[in-house]
């Protein structure tokens, strides 16, 4: 089986990216023959991809898990690994996400949401969520444009530099509690992961730096894990979600605060997603060969139905 491993892209998380398509292809072997296709642009997509039997996403950000790829090899009519055009549009963008949680019954913290193209209060915010603050670009990943605030001259400099990366800024309440993060694979929960950044908040050194974060399975009580569990697969649902996924959370006096959903996540050598699996007793290669196995199984059913819908 011909395995295109697309990795690069044009968004800011493409040297997250690399580094997860470099980790696929020193992983992937067995009955699959690794190709790796390297985006510099969208227009070079169909091109590349000419001739393989399924592409392997590695693709973070703009263009990878926001829906544009999905639908593109949709149209072209080749599989790919990972969620939908619905998923990962939603996913994609947090302020939908968060609405999506909340409608739910699903706690997530308070937030506000300012564009580029429209004035804003800084009094109003002070107000109505107070400090500390996480301010973040609204659609993005790899906490790129990521900052904790704690006061009126952190918090303009933040805006500032997140509308460098979007239109549209999310201005968070901060949750003081423990980081978990919640890996699901076909539906089903992986060992939840506890996160102990080595700076103040879970940023981008910590992510993918060597020693950046303490992470480690964790036992929670019963009920707490129990409440967890009804998030992190409600969540998943709700999105509608599928092959694979990760939930980020706040535990805050033993309730789950959802921070967003990752329907492509990481898988470098640091990520979170194959920590969780090993955990499991999955191994890196034995993940990509589910989530390849998975996804097939899953466009398999989707064309079928459409087939069905259309005759």
């Amino acid at each position: 089986m011909k395995v295109g491993i697309i990795m690069g892209g044009v968004s800011t998380e493409r040297d997250v990216s690399l580094m997860t398509g470099q980790e696929m292809m020193k992983h992937l072997t067995g009955k699959y023959e690794a190709v790796p296709i390297v985006l510099n642009s969208k227009a070079e997509l169909i091109d590349k991809v000419t001739g393989i039997d399924i592409a392997l996403l590695a693709l973070h950000g703009a263009f990878g898990e926001d829906g544009t790829i999905q639908g593109t090899l949709d149209t072209l009519g080749i599989p790919y690994t990972g969620g939908g055009i619905l998923s990962s549009s939603l996913c994609m963008n947090k302020l939908l996400t968060k609405k999506l949680v909340k409608f739910e019954g699903f706690a997530t913290a308070d937030w506000l949401m300012l564009r580029s193209n429209s004035a804003y209060d800084i009094d109003r915010i002070e107000a109505d969520l107070g400090y500390p603050l996480v301010i973040k670009p609204n659609a993005g990943g790899s906490s790129i444009g990521v900052q904790l605030v704690h006061n009126r001259d952190e918090l303009v400099a933040a805006l500032e530099e997140a509308f460098q990366y979007d239109s549209e800024v999310l201005i968070e309440q901060y949750i003081r509690g423990e980081e978990i993060t919640c890996s699901i694979l076909d539906g089903a929960m992986l060992p939840i992961l506890s996160i102990k950044p080595k700076g103040e908040f879970f940023d981008y050194t910590s992510k993918y730096e060597d020693g950046g974060a303490d992470e480690a399975v964790i036992e929670l009580p019963e009920q707490v894990m129990q409440q967890v569990s009804r998030t992190a697969l409600g969540v998943y649902e709700a999105a509608q979600c599928s092959v694979y996924a990760r939930i980020d959370m706040i535990l805050h006096q033993g309730t789950p605060y959802v921070i967003e959903v990752n329907t492509l996540p990481g898988l470098t050598k640091n990520s979170l997603l194959p920590k969780s699996a090993q955990a499991a007793g999955i191994s890196y290669g034995e993940l990509l060969h589910r989530i390849i196995e998975i996804s097939l199984q899953e466009r398999t059913y989707i064309n079928r139905n459409a087939a069905v819908v259309n005759s």
